[in-house]
């Protein structure tokens, strides 16, 4: 099994690794590959809503989005985590999973999501809604812990400090792990549940103009 965890910090060290790094071990420990990608520092430009991934099946921008949409297609999780900049996630990370959820068009059902998120104090649960989402347009389930999945931390190497978040790192986890390994015995019995064909309703439909 395999985990791929996005790190939206432009800190390579800072306390988002600390978290992160916490549900590595236990991934670890569980038998499950994990490959972690720092993001928040590259050169990352927001969609445009051109309609290229489309025709092409990959993102017009040749970055990081079509550098590991692969990894994601593979891999049976998915964490994203991020700092809490100005009450919402790091910007460069938004922009990555705007491009990358909407220009992969591989069917993500049952993929594990997590969200991870660190703050000084405040914004918190507001980032976790935000990058929850994601997951949710996808049909994937959503991985939850002791608490709402975050770690508290200023100043490098404070997160380390906080022995709640890290311990909700951990459970979440084993949370996770446990509901992959699930979903694959799931898949081996039942399969994936079958969708139906998409039915997109406009709220302005031209059978309704008078």
């Amino acid at each position: 099994m395999k985990v791929l965890i996005i790190n939206g910090s432009p800190r390579p060290n800072g306390n988002t690794s600390i978290a992160v790094n916490e549900m590595v071990k236990v991934f670890e420990a569980e038998g499950i590959d994990t490959k972690v990608c720092q993001i928040g520092s590259k050169d990352i430009r927001g969609c445009i809503a051109c309609g290229k991934c489309g025709e092409t099946g990959k993102c017009v921008f040749n970055d990081a989005v079509n550098e590991l949409a692969p990894e994601f297609e593979e891999a049976d999780g998915l964490v994203v985590a991020s700092p809490v900049y100005y009450a919402s996630a790091n910007a460069t990370l938004i922009a990555f999973l705007d491009r990358l959820f909407f220009s992969t068009h591989f069917n993500k059902t049952m993929k594990v999501g997590a969200s991870v998120v660190v703050a000084r104090r405040g914004g918190c649960t507001a980032t976790f809604d935000e990058l929850n989402k994601y997951f949710t347009i996808s049909g994937m389930p959503v991985a939850s812990s002791q608490y709402w999945n975050c770690v508290h931390g200023r100043e490098a190497g404070d997160a380390a400090l906080d022995a709640e978040g890290l311990q909700t790192m951990r459970g979440l986890a084993e949370n996770m792990s446990f509901l992959m390994k699930s979903i694959a015995l799931g898949k081996e019995k039942f399969g994936i549940p079958e969708k139906e064909p998409w039915q997109p309703t406009h709220f302005i439909r031209d059978d309704l103009k008078r």
